[in-house]
């Protein structure tokens, strides 16, 4: 198929159009699924699978480098009504993350013969629990770079994502009381608080002077105690998201969470105990690869500027496979990252146009690049 007949700007804004109309919150991708293997199909692919957990994987080109364009097909809960507004195109996903993705299979549909190899993937269940990076990760797909598609604004790559670890902390105070009478026994919920409270100091001191993207911050999320509106509460539990920056490991937070958990409950005289419920590595990319140096020429052809390098406070997909792959990756993407997740969550569809724009050239430098690297 001529790809150069088929991308044109109004064809790329009715394939994004499209779908945004296909509601695909967490683990109900498959509409979305089967519309990228349609149009996979339409542009030239092959080897067009939806594998055991939804993931769609399709290839086109062929020879060096192997590269994976991967971006999400879920969004969070909730309806957009899909509609253009002068340059904005609203949608839920119009930003997060159904923009990136579409830029990146548009890009890819141009790819010449023997210009590289790319692996295009629509993952599940990015804004859950990720099963579908973890299945994706299992998988020895044997390639050279990665780019995870999030909105980072086409002027901006990202090269580093905070680590995350969760926990469930348990407080029991042993007894409870009536509610008329609370000097008889601790109060669970108070007791909590002043633990997460101390918790929270503890894990962010000494911090003065970093910025946002270097700075571990522990934030709670939930709160459970309590089990009649006259008794004082036994037990409570509360969830605390804590956030590492690449100057950390989990294992090193994690070691200053179990001391200061005992400390905290030997003065508070009380019980306590805490679970794990998510540990994922921070991971940041090396700033000279081949990929970024792409990136940085791909951007300067359509943008006439170099695009800012950036730290993210979030916890993405790159971790997990930057972390275990060990190839370079960044993530990347038109759209605003604010309108991420919001009720009137859109897209620029210029900067949509222009993104599809940057990955196309940013492949086309990767090849030259790769090669000159290989011959050395």
């Amino acid at each position: 198929m001529d790809s150069s007949f088929t991308i044109t700007p109004r064809f790329s804004i009715k394939m994004l159009e499209k779908a945004l109309r296909l509601y695909t919150p967490s683990l109900a991708e498959k509409p979305m699924a089967e519309f990228l293997a349609d149009k996979c199909d339409d542009l030239g692919f092959d080897s067009i699978k939806i594998d055991e957990v939804g993931n769609l994987i399709a290839t086109i080109g062929s020879g060096s480098p192997r590269v994976l364009l991967c971006g999400h097909m879920d969004t969070v809960p909730g309806k957009v009504k899909v509609r253009k507004e002068g340059d904005f195109l609203y949608g839920r996903g119009a930003s997060d993350a159904k923009a990136p993705l579409m830029a990146m299979l548009l890009a890819a549909s141009t790819l010449q013969k023997n210009n590289g190899t790319i692996i295009f993937v629509g993952a599940v269940d990015e804004e859950g629990n990720a099963t579908g990076i973890k299945n994706l990760a299992k998988q020895k797909l044997d390639i050279d770079y990665a780019v995870f598609g999030e909105p980072s604004g086409i002027t901006n790559v990202t090269i580093a994502y905070k680590g995350r670890i969760a926990i469930n902390l348990k407080v029991n105070v042993g007894d409870s009381a009536h509610a008329s009478a609370p000097w008889l026994a601790k109060n669970a919920i108070e007791e909590a608080m002043k633990f997460t409270s101390e918790l929270k100091k503890a894990l962010e001191e000494n911090q003065e002077g970093k910025s946002k993207g270097m700075m571990l911050t522990a934030t709670i999320t939930e709160i459970k105690g309590g089990d009649s509106h006259n008794v004082t509460p036994k037990e409570c539990n509360t969830i605390m998201d804590i956030r590492i920056p690449v100057t950390l490991n989990c294992k090193a937070v994690g070691e200053k969470i179990s001391t200061k958990v005992s400390e905290l409950a030997n003065k508070q005289q009380v019980e306590a105990m805490y679970s794990v419920i998510d540990e994922t590595e921070p991971f940041e990319a090396p700033m000279n690869s081949p990929l970024v140096r792409a990136f940085t020429l791909g951007v300067m052809d359509v943008e006439r500027k170099r695009p800012a390098l950036i730290r993210k406070t979030g916890t993405g997909d790159m971790n997990i496979i930057g972390t275990l792959w060990n190839v370079p990756v960044v993530t990347y993407g038109p759209g605003d990252p604010h309108a991420s997740h919001t009720i009137d969550e859109r897209v620029s569809m210029n900067e949509y146009l222009r993104g599809i724009e940057v990955i196309r050239n940013t492949l086309h430098h990767l090849k030259r690049l790769h090669d000159s690297k290989s011959e050395k």
